[in-house]
């Protein structure tokens, strides 16, 4: 019996044994349960495996136990550019991943990820609601169920000198984590360099990469202080992770613990914006108060993203087609 066997043959036994629903919680028979395992690419300190954590806490207590998913942070089980593919196999029954890492299967994925299009967290709720019927069912079709999103917070420019302008990063060897930001760095000049969160550290310390842009929760978890000097805050835009059930394990479970995973789920969407958008400051603080100068983008810096990002949402509205047009469309 395969290891995946095994899997389904435990969630049909917890199917079987289940009870009825008391005080509001599911009640399995003693000793039945569905174990999941849901892989994450990022450490255990960070906003988003904080949340996933107290999402399954969360389907923990209201099922008394009955699912118990186990989750696998910082690239441990899976790396991120594996984590989509494993849920969609039944590799495993869930995940979290970045959605924009997708694009190059369908533009749609890439929603979140143009420079100017949606800078703040009100712009890229309103952009993620026009999204969200079009990744479902995109995911849909692929075998998953899309549960929730949450976003980072914004995107600014790391360098490890002083920049008046995005010409300055003209030659350097900048980091690349999806599609959009590896176009981003052609369009200035720069070469892109895919690299994963986990190993950023490294990979500025052996000049590998000279810049990138992430987010301040992003340079608190890689400490950035210990090989970058400057941050310009330039809210560029806003990406996502979602998290992902394969569509098999979620329909194997009865309908009342499909309901407990749908309404965990609402909540830790919510938390989590609500966290990224309270802890984005404290990010920057820290990192001010760690050696690195954290200042706004100067003008010409974005003047640059401003035309940049002109030619991503031109390219991108192109590939999308009219799903993307109705996507933009809900930003007015």
């Amino acid at each position: 019996m395969t290891k995946v066997t095994r899997r389904r043959a435990l969630q049909l036994v917890a199917l079987s044994a289940l009870g009825s629903t008391v005080s509001g919680k599911i009640a399995f028979a003693q000793g039945a349960s569905a174990k999941w395992d849901m892989p994450t690419p990022y450490a255990d300190g960070n906003f988003h495996t904080r949340n996933v954590r107290e999402f399954v806490a969360e389907i923990a207590k209201e099922t008394s136990g009955a699912l118990d998913i186990t989750v696998h942070s910082n690239g441990s089980l899976l790396k991120l550019p594996e984590i989509k593919r494993g849920v969609q196999t039944g590799q495993v029954q869930a995940g979290e991943t970045l959605v924009s890492t997708l694009a190059n299967e369908d533009a749609i994925f890439g929603f979140d990820s143009i420079p100017g299009v949606a800078t703040s967290y009100a712009q890229s709720r309103k952009l993620y609601t026009a999204a969200r019927p079009f990744l479902e069912k995109r995911f849909e079709k692929q075998g998953m169920v899309m549960l929730f999103s949450v976003a980072w917070p914004p995107q600014g420019i790391y360098a490890k000198k002083d920049l008046a302008s995005l010409a300055d990063l003209k030659g350097t060897k900048f980091r690349a984590y999806n599609p959009a930001t590896a176009r981003f760095a052609e369009l200035i000049g720069a070469s892109p360099v895919t690299i994963q969160a986990a190993e950023i550290a490294q990979a500025f310390r052996t000049g590998v990469i000279d810049a990138m842009i992430t987010s301040g929760a992003t340079g608190v978890d890689s400490q950035a202080w210990d090989y970058l000097t400057h941050y310009y805050d330039l809210s560029a835009f806003l990406p996502q992770n979602v998290v992902l059930v394969n569509k098999a394990s979620f329909d194997a479970m009865p309908a009342a613990v499909q309901a407990i995973l749908r309404k965990a789920a609402a909540s830790a969407e919510e938390r989590g914006w609500a966290n990224s958008a309270l802890l984005d400051a404290g990010y920057k603080k820290t990192m001010a108060e760690k050696g690195i100068k954290v200042q706004p983008a100067p003008p010409a810096m974005i003047a640059d993203v401003k035309k940049v990002g002109e030619t991503m949402a031109a390219e991108w509205t192109k590939r999308a087609g009219g799903d993307g047009e109705t996507i933009l469309k809900g930003l007015s």
